[in-house]
């Protein structure tokens, strides 16, 4: 399966993973790396949102009605509940809360390999 982050220049950037992608789940990874990293060599919470963010992003894009030319998030809520340590590596699993003709809403888990809830992120696209 080709990478859809990387037709998006700042999850190519980041270096999100796009391991699944169905218009009803979004599977991703990101490895930690220093630059995407706050004090004390943990994942800065800008980086979690964004890596969630990217993956609800290409689920809207993978679930737009028919005729939308595309889609744009318009609101997200992040609650970071744990750390992700530099060096390791996140996962992400993207699923719709809701599909609408004009709106979609996503909620994306963002845990370590070894099943630790990093950020639970709720998000809403605007189809365009």
């Amino acid at each position: 399966m080709s990478n859809l982050a990387e037709i998006m220049p700042f999850s190519k950037l980041m270096g999100i993973e796009v391991t699944d992608a169905q218009a009803d789940k979004v599977e991703g990874r990101l490895t930690v790396r220093a630059d995407l990293c706050t004090t004390g060599g943990i994942m800065h919470g800008g980086a979690i949102m964004a890596f969630a963010d990217s993956l609800g992003a290409i689920g809207a894009f993978l679930s737009l009605p028919e005729g939308a030319a595309g889609t744009t998030t318009i609101e997200s809520k992040t609650n970071l509940l744990s750390a992700a340590a530099e060096n390791s590596v996140v996962l992400g699993v993207t699923t719709p809360v809701k599909l609408g003709k004009k709106l979609s809403v996503w909620q994306t888990r963002v845990e370590t390999e070894d099943d630790k809830l990093i950020a639970l992120v709720t998000q809403t696209q605007l189809v365009l």
